[in-house]
């Protein structure tokens, strides 16, 4: 294998190569220091004249009179059931102390988009215990559903918590968890596997953690190894596989990073171009294949910079998923947790996952019901601001209690709390007993009959 001695200049996380044989795309590359250390690499770019390769552990100690070797494969992932309870560094290398994995097989870690013929329609619902999420914008088996939060909300826990709880009722079904963190400190490294090993939750996952003094390189490789682990898990073991990667924005930090030292033409706010594209190449690898028993659902969680909700990244990102779950800075001052906002969240294939045989015959109406009174009951805050409660009529002090224990009773719940659908569905009914019937212009009058007051 011919060794290079070509390096003409080096960039941040970024070598350039001159005068090479011809070189593929995503190709593996060993590089040799003056003083013996070996440093991989892979191929980023590439052309007639030069070659650039980005350097996983960096580039320090790296010069001009190193050797570089292009070893003509791609990343792989070493794929084994064994994975499953294990905790794996952003390279998918064991950080847990235990043995190295013997794989099954091993996997490039690129993968594919499904192809749209071959996707089957989502319609399973899953549980996750979280009220705000299981009855107004439900997750479907098979969708792709993000958390858009803000720095210093509670997303993580939230992201633990359907973790632990996650489950697909009425089946007997082989469920796992696939758990990326990436850019992390080392104090959440340690939450997040205390937690899981705590709450048994380890069982059933794979955890990948990449840590913020990792490598920029290793976090864009990290969900690229928990997709690869999953689609391995779903379509090799017929698992029902939910990938829960988080934090997207610093992933997304990483490629503006590289993309500067590429000295790449920035599009907005200096993120490149392609991101669109990059994202689309993570989201769409969640789905279900027609006949495949497996399926991938995923939990993407991104923070929103300056909780703006037109930043690029969550902007890209509303595009290529079916829907979004924003949580509210609001609540979380109120104390409320999970603080998520029902109002601008949305899963559009919720009605897909619901329904008599599903969860219950009652649960769209009781979802409608539910946001057309919370909302209602908020804009009534605004004008009791300016003219007082004793202003408003007798409809109006209702729906603006209504709105207050929404908040406190159906929103919040605790970190450790998992409630059923049914349990869910009977809060909200609780709730509605205090409006009388002919107000409840969202719900069927046969299901009112069935459930108002029972």
């Amino acid at each position: 294998m011919k060794e290079y001695k070509t390096i003409t200049r080096i960039a941040g996380p970024l070598i350039f190569v001159e005068n090479t044989d011809k070189v593929a795309y995503n190709d593996l590359v060993k590089i040799r220091l003056p003083d013996g250390k070996i440093k991989n690499g892979q191929v980023l770019d590439t052309s007639e004249d030069m070659v650039v390769v980005q350097i996983f552990e960096g580039t320090s100690g790296i010069d001009k009179s190193s050797g570089v070797k292009f070893l003509g494969e791609t990343l792989k992932l070493s794929c084994s059931k064994d994975m499953l309870g294990r905790i794996l560094n952003g390279a998918g290398k064991p950080i847990d102390d235990g043995s190295e994995i013997i794989p099954d097989k091993k996997m490039d870690i690129t993968g594919a988009a499904i192809n749209p013929y071959a996707r089957e329609k989502p319609s399973d619902f899953i549980q996750t215990g979280i009220s705000t999420i299981d009855a107004t914008n439900t997750l479907v088996r098979g969708q792709k559903l993000p958390i858009f939060s803000g720095s210093g909300l509670p997303h993580n826990e939230i992201a633990l918590q359907i973790a632990r709880q996650a489950k697909v009722i009425g089946e007997d079904v082989n469920f796992a968890i696939i758990f990326a963190a990436m850019g992390i400190t080392n104090e959440e490294a340690q939450y997040f596997m205390n937690d899981f090993e705590q709450t048994g939750a380890l069982e059933r996952s794979v955890v990948f953690l990449n840590l913020a003094d990792d490598p920029a390189i290793e976090r864009l490789v990290t969900p690229k190894m928990a997709l690869t682990a999953a689609e391995y898990l779903a379509y090799e073991h017929d698992m029902h596989v939910l990938v829960i990667l988080t934090d997207l924005t610093n992933y997304c930090e990483s490629l503006r990073e590289i993309g500067a030292a590429r000295e790449e033409v920035p599009g907005r706010r200096g993120y490149p171009g392609y991101m669109y594209t990059d994202l689309a190449t993570i989201y769409e690898r969640a789905g279900m294949i027609k006949g495949r028993k497996g399926s991938i659902t995923q939990f993407p969680i991104l923070t929103m910079i300056g909780d703006d909700i037109t930043h690029p990244i969550p902007d890209l990102t509303g595009y290529i998923t079916e829907g979004q779950i924003v949580l509210s800075r609001e609540l979380h001052r109120k104390g409320i947790y999970p603080p998520v906002d029902v109002l601008p969240s949305l899963s559009r294939l919720m009605n897909l996952g619901i329904g008599k045989g599903k969860t219950r015959d009652d649960h769209k109406a009781v979802s409608d019901q539910l946001y057309a009174n919370y909302a209602e009951g908020r804009d009534l805050r605004g004008l009791v601001a300016i003219v007082g409660e004793e202003s408003l009529s007798d409809k109006d002090k209702r729906l603006l209690h209504f709105a207050q224990e929404f908040e406190e009773k159906f929103v919040k719940q605790s970190k450790r709390e998992d409630r059923s659908i049914q349990k869910t569905l009977k809060i909200g009914w609780e709730l509605f007993s205090k409006i009388p019937q002919n107000e409840l212009t969202r719900i069927d009058p046969k299901l009112r009959e069935k459930y108002y007051g029972k």
